[in-house]
């Protein structure tokens, strides 16, 4: 067996979640540097396989193939012929482009994407090549699915130009991370699995905790923190990109996917999950979403109303956290009567009956999280579906003496 090859990767993230998948590196044994857009490291094809079978807030992970100067067509074609492509694409498959291209000389991505593919047709000409995509800016990934990435599975190769440097990378991951495999149905606002992922990981949620959505739509959070407690890789059950390399070690994959099965066994803990929604058909969809993920036993879905959940939390064994996405009314174009929404997840535990609990809610909207009425901070900022959001938390558990603070939602979303 050949020895490993060491390579630069990039794991892509949503804006803001750059330095959750940092602490998500160290855990795994990497070391690694947050950077805009996602963190860097370094590993062989088995950091490649346990990175893309074990990173809950990640998009994809790239592996970089090249970096050079390229101000001009000639450059490019050269340096990009010096790639080795082959080794990335598929026998008679199929490649994707997508360049970005920002303050260069080389400006226009579809000739750019064009010498790109010529390169890789000279060394892989079975290859059947599809249409590039033009992306104004580097997180394309993260509100923008094509067409392709859901319908056509290929080989996407990555191009930036930024400032006359080209940085050429091959996607290991093939579909966004996010797609676990089990969410087949989802609500009318849905949250991705690695925002969810996010929400649980930034919260410091413990599984010795209880843990209650009261407005869970499909189940996404009680799920993701079901799969965490449980030590269940989040891409346990899916194919990835690298697994139609000419390239891929497929005894490697074995061993490292082996021992993420056996994560899944050892890591077996009771756990008090609980998710609610007052839509009935919402929580027969959680139901099912649960059981394709395999924690359908680790939670429990009722068909509730928020006030009726926010009165259960007596009645739970230990404290813990609510944790949910409430609706904000540019989601869902509904402003009247999110206010008292907003005020009954405090309610209970603004009153002292909910000692020990703390509550985390993602919300764009900076008054209607006052209404709650609790010192909320925020510990991130990102995007859902294309609206500014951030992630605010209680920093001390109900019961306990804190300095009022006022919420920084607003900065956190405006900056």
């Amino acid at each position: 067996m050949p020895a490993p090859i060491t390579n630069d990767l990039f794991a892509t993230t949503a804006p803001g979640l750059e330095s959750i998948a940092l602490g998500e590196l160290k855990r795994l044994g990497l070391k690694g540097k947050a950077e805009v857009g996602g963190v860097s490291y370094r590993g062989d094809q088995e950091t490649i396989f346990a990175t893309n079978l074990w990173l809950r807030t990640a998009s994809r992970v790239l592996v970089r193939l090249a970096q050079f100067h390229a101000s001009t067509f000639y450059e490019l074609e050269r340096r990009a012929n010096r790639v080795p492509w082959a080794e990335f694409v598929p026998v008679n498959g199929t490649v994707r482009v997508r360049v970005t291209c920002r303050k260069s000389r080389l400006y226009h991505s579809d000739a750019v994407a064009e010498r790109i593919l010529g390169a890789i047709a000279r060394v892989a000409p079975g290859t059947v090549q599809v249409e590039s995509e033009s992306s104004a800016a580097d997180d394309a990934d993260q509100e923008l699915e094509t067409a392709n990435d859901a319908q056509t599975p290929a080989q996407l190769f990555v191009v930036r130009i930024v400032d006359d440097q080209c940085e050429i990378s091959a996607d290991t991951s093939g579909e966004l991370l996010h797609r676990r495999g089990y969410r087949q149905e989802i609500g009318k606002a849905p949250l991705r699995e690695t925002l969810a992922a996010a929400i649980l990981l930034a919260s410091g949620w413990r599984p010795s905790e209880s843990l209650m959505d009261p407005l869970c739509g499909s189940g996404t959070i009680p799920i993701e923190a079901a799969l965490l407690a449980r030590g269940i890789a989040p891409g346990l059950t899916r194919r990835f990109a690298f697994m139609e390399w000419q390239m891929f070690e497929k005894e490697r994959w074995e061993k490292v996917l082996g021992q993420a099965r056996d994560a899944a066994v050892t890591n077996r803990v009771a756990l008090e999950i609980s998710g609610a929604d007052r839509d009935k058909g919402a929580i027969e969809a959680a139901t099912r979403n649960a059981k394709r993920a395999g924690v359908a036993d680790d939670i429990r879905f009722v068909v509730r109303t928020l006030s009726a959940s926010v009165k259960e939390l007596e009645n739970l064994r230990n404290p813990g956290w609510i944790l949910t996405n409430p609706p904000y009314g540019v989601r869902l174009g509904d402003t009247e009567g999110l206010r008292n929404l907003y005020a009954t997840l405090g309610s209970r535990l603004k009153s002292g009956d909910g000692e020990g609990w703390r509550l985390g809610i993602l919300t764009s909207d900076a008054v209607l999280a006052r209404q709650t009425g609790l010192p909320l901070r925020a510990r991130f900022s990102t995007s859902n579906g294309g609206i500014p959001v951030a992630f605010l938390a209680q920093e001390k558990p109900s019961g306990v003496t804190a300095p009022q603070r006022k919420s920084r939602v607003a900065e956190e979303i405006d900056g």
